[in-house]
């Protein structure tokens, strides 16, 4: 055992203390044995073995399952700002490596556990980050730890005007934490008059609000994903399946297609959707549609589109409903697969890490095999590497995306 430190000491059990030294940054409640004290919800913690072997230091959740989310293995971390502004450097550095300087300007700068953030989500949409708090670890020492993001990016010369919180979000409440949704009070600034601001990704422009949009405000994850399929787009006459606001859509019609329909259920989405592709001069090659793509691919005729892209929202956000959802899937996958003629090309996706890489491909076999065709893989992808994926912590790893040809 190490010397003591300030912090509360936990003592973990053997199972617990095997799945840190695995690499995973959560301790589950259960696995906790024993406290030195009762500390505050979201204070720092010692993890410690049964035999006093020192595990690491993380966040303490009264409420949650997750009783400790590790933040750091170093005994010798102490946690204050400079280690806090370090760890936003290296996120940085990181997405200023792997994505160049030309797209830092709608990025996830913080990808939580994947940075050392524990339910941190931080994203870039261009003069505005928008961030989602969702333990309460992290919002107990948001007030440090935002100024710091902020200062660090305009050291970089990024110019950032607010931030914006959005959490508005149910999951909160398993950490004890309310919902609510607002600008956060950069300390002697005044927050921006609008949250909508625009960004330019794979050199198509796009409001984004930050107050009302999706999520944070924009899906960034499949920004590469976007680029590949404007490379199959050209000369070819596209179906894009959920478009939400066109973003697969648009870059299959920059990418040269002879036509685009974008589909989705919302009204609301499609609106915006028009409006991107008038903002990018897009709209004489595209028609937009409100309609259930369940119901839509089975009444298309036979070879009307030669692209379909498949990109759902979440069939399932827990365990418990994965077989239901694999269903859907494969209801969904057998539908546009029935509709391609040969030769077509085919992109489909699912974001729910609880649908598991393996069981996504084993439906997409089954759907091929019913639907009488087969499927020649051109790619296998992931979502951008600003979603960085921890090998060791498998809830880091949720996108998968395949491009296929059908024959």
């Amino acid at each position: 055992m190490k010397q003591a430190r300030e912090y509360p000491l936990f003592t973990i059990t053997k199972k617990g203390a095997r799945w840190v030294g695995e690499g995973h940054p959560w301790i589950y409640a259960e696995e906790i044995l024993s406290k030195s004290e009762e500390p505050e919800n979201g204070a720092l913690c010692d993890a410690v073995s049964e035999s006093g072997s020192w595990l690491g230091a993380g966040f303490y959740s009264r409420e949650s399952k997750i009783g400790l989310r590790l933040v750091s293995r170093n005994f010798n971390d102490r946690f204050d700002a400079a280690f806090w502004r370090r760890r936003i450097q290296y996120a940085w550095d990181y997405r200023k490596t792997v994505l160049g300087t030309e797209d830092l300007g709608c990025c996830r700068v913080i990808f939580g556990e994947a940075d050392g953030f524990p339910g941190l989500t931080v994203d870039r949409f261009s003069n505005l980050l928008s961030v989602q708090t969702l333990s309460v670890g992290m919002e107990r020492i948001k007030d440090l730890v935002f100024p710091l993001i902020v200062e660090v990016l305009r050291a970089d010369g990024q110019q950032i005007d607010g931030v914006f919180e959005r959490n508005d979000v149910a999951i909160r409440g398993l950490e004890g934490l309310e919902q609510f949704k607002g600008w956060y009070p950069l300390p002697g600034e005044t927050p921006p008059a609008s949250p909508v601001t625009e960004i330019c990704e794979n050199g198509i422009y796009y409001q984004v609000d930050v107050e009302n949009g999706q999520k944070t405000g924009f899906f960034l994850d499949q920004k590469y994903n976007r680029l590949a399929v404007a490379k199959l787009a050209k000369g070819r006459r596209v179906l894009d399946c959920f478009t939400h606001t066109g973003s697969f859509a648009l870059n299959a019609a920059k990418g040269g297609a002879e036509h685009v329909t974008a589909v989705d259920i919302s009204e609301s989405a499609i609106r915006m959707a028009e409006e991107n592709a008038r903002r990018n001069g897009l709209e004489g090659r595209m028609d937009f549609l409100a309609a259930d793509v369940f119901d839509l691919l089975p009444e298309l005729k036979k070879g009307e589109y030669d692209f379909i892209i498949l990109d759902p929202p979440a069939f399932t956000k827990s365990r418990k409903t994965v077989d239901r959802a694999e269903k859907g899937y494969k209801e969904i996958n057998l539908r546009a697969l029935r509709a391609l003629p040969r030769g077509g090309y085919f992109a489909t996706a699912s974001c729910s890490h609880f649908m598991p890489s393996e069981k996504f491909v084993q439906m997409l076999r089954a759907a091929a095999r019913d639907a009488g065709v087969e499927l020649r893989q051109i790619e296998a992808r992931q979502q951008a590497p600003d979603h960085p994926i921890l090998w060791n912590v498998p809830e880091t790893d949720y996108l998968k995306f395949y491009l296929f040809q059908v024959v």
